[in-house]
């Protein structure tokens, strides 16, 4: 069988298919890498047999990881590269670009396709590129494969986006829903933290109050108020969850939320998945630890304001999406009443 494409004027055999060493490029933050999961579970399952490297950002190695969708996993420090010294940073690029083309991929995937990615997959010296065909983002025309990608539909979730790429390898998208369980170790670690704290036997209602950008924050005070109501049942145990970039707001938390609540602000990665694992409810604004515990299997209250576009949704089994309201708009009362449906019928 030949696949012809009469826009490149080229003819693949199927037996071409057969790609033996392949680079999945996924430079996308920790939300986005998690959104691509079923995309990179779709590519292991179609090339059982071949080496798969996947080249993305230190954020989501440890998920990927687990995910166990390649083989091999290649670092970059996007954050170092874009902030630290130029010639440091040049130097990095030359010697990742030196790396890459010793390795002698037979296949590029490019899912974010990016202008920088783009070229890095066309220096790669691989035979095959294909990239994601993305409308003034990519330079997807530095591809090359029989058949491009059909444009990118951005009405569509960014997870059948990443599928869209694959249709010119025969990959048909399925069930995007994707379950991690988390490691057996992290696991028991907060097992343990849970019985410390005596909240083994609550009901579990988290909150993340954080986000990359100040306009998709709802208010401190409202999560503090939010959860002095919750902690009003002496049968509900409120855990606050800050990360990294969260870590400033420490004392505004202490001070404003009640002292019932117990804040987590010491969790690496994993056992924060863990952690979300073992939740009964998590209320959250769109960031991306909340993308984490809907992998986790957490049912998700996701604070979203109503201008915001729906295509970043997490993978959650069960989603309440709070989205008929600005921000600002969205009150305590909206919240509380989302999160009593939410609730197991042991504490209803």
């Amino acid at each position: 069988m030949r696949i012809f494409d009469q826009s490149r004027k080229r003819q693949l055999r199927e037996s071409d298919l057969n790609f033996q060493n392949i680079l999945v490029i996924d430079f996308g933050q920790l939300g986005d890498v998690i959104l691509s999961l079923p995309a990179l579970k779709a590519i292991r399952e179609r090339f059982p047999v071949a080496k798969i490297s996947l080249l993305l950002g230190k954020p989501g190695a440890d998920i990927v990881r687990l995910a166990r969708v390649a083989d091999e996993h290649i670092l970059v420090d996007r954050v170092q590269l874009r902030d630290g010294n130029k010639i440091a940073s040049l130097a990095t690029i030359l010697g990742l670009i030196k790396d890459v083309r010793g390795r002698r991929f037979d296949l590029i995937i490019d899912l974010n396709s990016l202008s920088e990615t783009n070229i890095l997959g066309f220096l790669s010296g691989a035979r095959w590129r294909l990239y994601a065909n993305r409308e003034n983002r990519s330079m997807d025309w530095l591809g090359r494969f029989p058949s491009r990608p059909p444009k990118e539909d951005k009405s569509k979730h960014y997870t059948d986006r990443y599928f869209d790429a694959l249709i010119p390898l025969g990959i048909e998208p399925f069930d995007r829903k994707f379950r991690l369980d988390p490691p057996e170790e992290n696991a028991a670690e907060i097992d343990s933290l849970f019985d410390q704290l005596d909240i083994a036997d609550k009901v579990r209602i988290g909150v993340f109050i954080g986000a990359g950008h100040p306009s998709r924050c709802w208010s401190v005070d409202k999560f503090a108020e939010l959860t002095r109501r919750l902690v009003q049942d002496s049968s509900n145990a409120v855990l606050v969850f800050l990360g990294p970039e969260e870590i400033h707001m420490l004392e505004t938390v202490r001070k404003s939320f009640p002292p019932e609540s117990v804040i987590l602000h010491k969790l690496e990665l994993l056992p924060l998945m863990a952690a979300a694992a073992g939740l009964d409810v998590l209320v959250s604004n769109d960031t991306g630890p909340v993308h984490l515990a809907a992998v986790a299997g957490a049912p998700i209250i996701l604070i979203l304001d109503k201008r915001a576009p729906a295509c970043f949704l997490p993978l959650a089994e069960r989603l309440c999406v709070l989205n008929d309201f600005t921000i600002d708009e969205l009150t305590v009362e909206h919240v509380f009443d989302a999160i009593q449906r939410f609730m197991p019928r042991k504490n209803r």
